[in-house]
């Protein structure tokens, strides 16, 4: 037969072929079944008539060794898909278990999900939770604005005036484990105790509030003690809020001069490295001290800017992006004679985590050259925020201009662009040192609302990078109580360990005035919040009776998750909010989108939507139906959805009360509870119990025979009306106890497993309850205890007929050891049950195959045997079809489930490879029969997955990017005098103690763990099958090498049936398909900004007051280096004893009150 030359590893399907001779072989004899490695070959269930009298019937002949004819192989298939069948009937009990349920029809109740009401109520409960944080929030801003107003400012206040406990200041940071290390070693740092508290994680004391200060602010000077003296007031406050609400978690207070006060007192959790930690820099406060930002940053590149001063400028950009939330807009751009945005993006872009990378990452690629053309810089700064055609904040407008100074007022652009309504704040930074006049910077600050900051050296890049929010927040404060209004945060990791938590902001105000007449204080004095952990909020969601496959999530006005059971960052880093977005938690599609956007907006609804999910083990891929329902939670930002399979409409609920319990005994004394005793797992099987919190009091433990001991223990002293326990879930789990204990007694006992080639049977359900029978093979299961949990269970509900599940193996690692039968395949269905109409599905039942035996059977039935004993050998002067058995070694015949899985191979050398992606079994097979449509794939992106960090790619000692002189420098006296001599010797000086900010220390690294683990994005791809149900033969046609194959799917399970010809040589290549999970930098981000998901931003907005005083907008002086100062550094640097810089505080004179 001629086949046409195609493309090497393309394939073509074409309908039922002829017999077709071997190609290119002569005669050769045909091999004999080969017998498994080790042991004796077991029974085989097709051989055994009490099972089943499957026909053995030769198929109809055809010329020698031909390849076999299509009807054969569905003959094959017919007999696989009976002896499965056959199996599942007998030994998974299905029908005995439907039956079992009826018969005890009076120990359980049928209720119904109503999903419009369960997401209404779940709303309303979560709102009063919040309202609850609320009204301690506004108890405490409207104290703290009291406390200040009274407060007379101490000019000459000393620090041994102010007792307050600093939490940096204890030294059991230095060694937690330590309980002999004296506390307060300060003579103004209180000593506390402290005790374990469960709720915070963490060690407390409800007595005292807890004070941390910035590393790079002195805690000596006048405006950090006066703030310390007024905040004191606020520690009854919080001990009362704590006695109204004794579910409060943190109270903060976070001042607009870096303080912040915090109750209950614990010490703080400083890193091993230097702590940089500020409030100010918080997404919390950064929220809640300003409306959203639609900002342009401009950096001068011209060729004045030195090589240390591009580098300050640089990090000063980054600083400044961290300022920014996901609720802002930004864009960067550099400039000489020209401007030109630094990144692939050309507009406003939002604020989020990987944008910002971007910009960071470009912003390191900026080169200095040309002269300085402020007015191409802000052209291009005003056209950026003049383009509404594109989404943005639409609330404060700014620009920020980083240079090394210039002549150029540039006052004709602000006339043509913001003149006489002064709509966009104009910031000016003087970066490095220098003697240019800064007369023009500060007057373009000063004539544009904005403010004027001098970055001398590294360390005041984070104050003057932070500080424009005191100037946002003017118009706020101006709109005194119109501007007080709570808001909640993005889910973001707590800094003291409390784990994943929202919080509610709320500003607070400067109620003071300078003296009779005078204008308004328009300053902020900082943000209170108030912390909700994410795990408290999940306790008001309905836990199990929404099935294993339903679920309750919240999203927030940008559409970043709150509630999903997909948010489970792999590695938080608490300077970054947990933005994962709903299309991103799940498999996003049109449909999702819609609901998206409706949940933004507000709105009810409901929709029915056919979609894909991941298999909870991420290496499948179904294809589901699911009821999605949805309302707002009024007064927030969030919105809150339902999921719902419609197989979870119902559900049961044991009522054992007239039967069963007695409420004046134990629970250990009730019917069915003995069948949890390990006493009786030889006999029943073994019982895994789902780790549940049934009780108040039970021990919860990773190990399940612990948590099991524990359960029995507690139950010997618990009624069953007991107020400790969740009823509904003690009483299930009892009542599933018995439904399966009947399965044993009915079904399973009376079975030789051996003989039939299982290893075990297991029954799981919604109650909890997973049986393993015998009770020997519970030494090898290794499935999720919590049904709810387990992949094979969530699964098998998906999904109609019998999911086969083959031993997980990563292609990375060692192949399986078939070694005393322990390696086996799971098979499971779902037991639906239909009870007065209503349907549900509360159990999954299944068996566990012996890998070698079956993969012995499976040759067997894929054969042409005629009689039981022989197979059928195919010689020269014989006339048949090649098999599986016979021919195994010219003959490749494997079951492959439907995400790519090998199940079973005639193939001895491949069994130690089931569980592997058929890829990597024969790549050219697999893409023949993803080229074919058998397969089709998803590719979505983990963006919580954990990375190893990436070696830094400048391993030297000095920080990298400082400007070097050359020897000619140094012989010249005018550079000793000049600002390069001075900014280089403050830089390092500087660098000795902020190291880190320009390159990572890799002995510190080492011992990090946080260094050892990065946030990073994989790209993952899963298989499924695609839209062919055919039967047909196909060839892969790579010249010589051409390979005929033929593929089927089996009915009512999740297997492929493929036989093929074995490949003859490796010319034929071909494409390699990947299944495993890959690193990844994520979609093209600049691709992605050109269609940004819908969002909505805050709903209020304050940036213009008239009254608002612009006067204070920034006074700077140039800073001409002193010789003898510049001598006597240079002798400590020669000597090796870098002097301690003098600690300063950065804030501003009206600040004084």
């Amino acid at each position: 037969m001629a086949v046409p030359a195609r493309t090497c590893g393309a394939s073509r399907p074409g309908p039922a072929r002829t017999a077709l001779p071997w190609p290119g072989r002569g005669p050769r004899p045909g091999p004999g079944a080969r017998r498994p490695p080790s042991g004796p070959p077991r029974p085989l269930l097709l051989l055994l008539p009490p099972l089943l009298l499957l026909p053995l019937l030769a198929a109809p002949g055809a010329s020698a060794y031909s390849f076999p004819q299509q009807h054969t192989m569905q003959h094959w298939a017919r007999r696989l898909e009976q002896e499965i069948d056959g199996v599942m009937r007998i030994f998974g009990g299905v029908q005995q278990l439907r039956e079992i349920y009826k018969d005890n029809r009076n120990l359980f109740e049928v209720q119904e999900n109503e999903p419009q009401k369960l997401v209404e109520k779940v709303a309303g409960d979560i709102e009063s939770l919040l309202d609850r944080k609320v009204q301690a929030l506004k108890r405490l801003a409207d104290a703290a604005e009291n406390f200040q107003k009274a407060h007379r400012w101490q000019d000459n206040i000393k620090e041994e005036d102010i007792l307050y406990y600093d939490a940096k200041a204890d030294a059991e940071l230095d060694d937690p484990e330590s309980e002999d290390v004296e506390r307060g070693s300060k003579a103004s740092t209180l000593r506390l105790d402290f005790v374990e508290d469960s709720n915070f994680k963490n060690k407390v004391n409800y007595s005292y509030t807890a004070v941390q200060i910035p590393t790079d602010i002195y805690k000596g000077s006048t405006v950090i003690l006066n703030e310390l003296n007024w905040t004191e007031a606020l520690e009854n406050v919080f001990i009362e809020n704590r006695r109204q609400d004794p579910t409060l978690l943190w109270q903060v207070f976070g001042s607009a001069t870096g303080v912040t006060r915090y109750y209950p007192a614990t010490p703080w959790r400083a890193p091993k490295k230097i702590d940089l930690y500020d409030v100010r820099r918080r997404p919390w406060y950064i929220q809640g001290a300003s409306s959203p930002k639609d900002m342009v940053i401009i950096v001068d590149v011209s060729g004045s800017v030195s090589g240390l001063t591009l580098k300050l400028m640089k990090t000063s950009v980054c600083e400044m992006l961290d300022t920014l939330s996901d609720d802002d807009y930004v864009n960067v751009a550099s400039f000489n004679e020209k401007a030109q945005p630094v990144s692939c993006f050309t507009h406003l872009v939002q604020a989020n985590v990987r944008n910002k990378k971007v910009f960071k990452e470009a912003v390191q690629g900026m080169v200095a050259k040309g002269t300085t053309g402020y007015k191409a810089g802000f052209e291009y700064a005003f056209d950026q925020l003049q383009n509404s055609n594109i989404t943005r904040a639409n609330c404060n407008k700014m620009i920020m201009m980083f240079t090394d100074g210039g002549e150029d007022r540039v006052q004709d652009v602000f006339e043509k662009y913001n003149w006489p309504n002064r709509t966009v704040r104009v910031f000016t930074f003087s970066v490095g040192q220098h003697n240019y006049d800064v007369t023009p910077l500060q007057w373009m600050a000063c004539a544009n609302k904005g403010y004027y900051f001098e970055i001398p050296s590294i360390g005041a890049i984070r104050i003057n990078t932070q500080e424009y929010l005191d100037v946002l927040g003017r118009p706020m404060v101006l709109a005194g109580k119109e501007a007080k209004q709570v808001q909640w945060t993005n889910v973001y990791e707590d800094a003291l360990g409390l784990g994943l938590v929202v919080t509610g902001t709320l500003p607070v105000f400067n109620l003071t005035q300078d003296g009779p007449g005078e204008k308004k204080n328009q300053l902020i004095l900082g943000v209170m919040g108030i912390d909700v952990a994410l795990n408290d909020i999940k306790r008001l969601t309905p836990n199990y009776t929404l099935g294993a496959n339903g679920y309750v999530f919240a999203i927030d006005l940008n559409g970043y998750v709150l509630l999903h059971p997909n948010l489970k960052p792999q590695t938080t880093n608490f300077r970054e909010p947990v933005t994962l977005d709903f299309l991103d938690a799940e498999l996003e599609d049109e449909n999702k989108e819609e609901i998206r956007r409706s949940m933004i907006d507000g709105n009810k609804g409901h929709k029915q939507i056919r979609t894909l999910v991941k298999s909870l083990d991420e290496r499948y891929v179904d294809e589901v139906m699911r009821n999605y329902t949805w309302v707002p939670i009024r007064s927030t930002n969030y919105s809150l959805g339902l999921v719902l399979p419609p197989y979870s409409t119902f559900y049961l609920q044991a009522n054992l009360s007239d039967q069963i319990l007695q409420v004046k005994l134990p629970i250990s004394k009730l019917k069915d509870f003995e069948f949890l005793l390990p006493s009786s797992f030889e006999s029943e099987g073994h019982v895994f119990i789902a780790p549940r919190e049934y009780c108040k009091d039970l021990n919860a433990s990773d190990n399940n025979t612990e948590f099991l001991k524990n359960f029995i223990e507690l139950m010997e002293k618990v009624t069953p009306d007991s107020k400790q326990c969740n009823n509904f879930l003690l009483h299930n789990l009892i009542l599933d106890t018995g439904i399966t204990q009947q399965l044993v007694e009915r079904v399973w006992r009376d079975q030789d497993l051996n003989t039939y080639s299982l290893l075990a049977v297991f029954a799981a359900t919604d109650g909890g309850i997973t049986r393993v029978f015998p009770n020997k093979a519970a030494d090898d299961w290794t499935e999720n205890p919590e049904p709810f949990n387990a992949s094979f269970y969530r699964r098998s509900l998906d999904n109609h007929g019998y999911v086969f599940k083959p031993p997980h193996q990563d292609a990375l690692l060692r192949p399986l050891e078939l070694e005393n039968d322990t390696v086996g395949i799971l098979v499971s269905t779902a037991v639906e049950l239909s009870l007065g109409g209503r349907t549900l599905r509360p159990a999954v039942v299944g068996v566990k195959l012996d890998l070698e035996a079956w993969a012995e059977k499976f040759k067997v039935l894929a054969s042409n045997r005629t009689h039981q004993d022989q197979p059928q050998k195919c010689g020269p002067s014989s006339h048949c079809e090649m098999d599986c058995e016979v021919n195994n070694e010219d003959l490749l015949c494997v079951l492959i489930d439907d995400g790519g899985f090998l199940v079973l191979s005639n193939q001895n050398h491949q069994w130690d490879q089931v569980g592997r992606f058929f890829s990597e079994v024969d790549a050219n097979l697999m893409l023949a029969l993803y080229n074919n449509s058998f397969y089709t794939r998803k590719e979505s992106y983990d963006y919580q997955a954990a990375c190893a960090p990436q070696p830094p790619g400048n391993l030297g000692a000095a920080p990298r990017g400082v400007f070097v002189p050359t020897i000619a420098d140094f012989l010249n006296l005018a550079w000793w005098t000049s600002a390069a001599a001075w900014s280089l010797f403050q830089q390092l000086l500087y660098g000795l103690i902020y190291h880190s900010w320009f390159q990572a220390d890799p002995a510190e690294a080492e011992g990090n763990p946080e260094a050892r683990e990065s946030s990073c994005v994989m790209k993952q791809t899963q298989y499924y099958f695609g839209s062919v149900n055919a039967s047909y033969n196909a060839i892969i046609d790579c010249g010589n090498c051409s390979r005929l194959f033929h593929a089927q799917r089996l009915t009512n399970t999740n297997l492929l049936f493929v036989v093929a010809e074995k490949p003859l040589c490796s010319q034929c290549e071909g494409g390699r398909l990947l299944q495993k999970e890959t690193h990844s930098d994520g979609p093209e981000q600049c691709e992605l900004v050109q269609r940004p998901r819908y969002r909505r931003g805050p709903h209020i907005c304050f940036d213009y007051n008239a009254t608002e005083d612009t006067s204070d907008c920034g006074r700077g002086a140039s800073f001409p280096p002193s010789l003898g100062v510049l001598v006597s550094l240079q002798l400590l640097l020669l000597l090796g004893l870098p002097p301690r810089p003098q600690p300063q505080v950065h804030a501003h004179a009206s600040r004084r009150v």
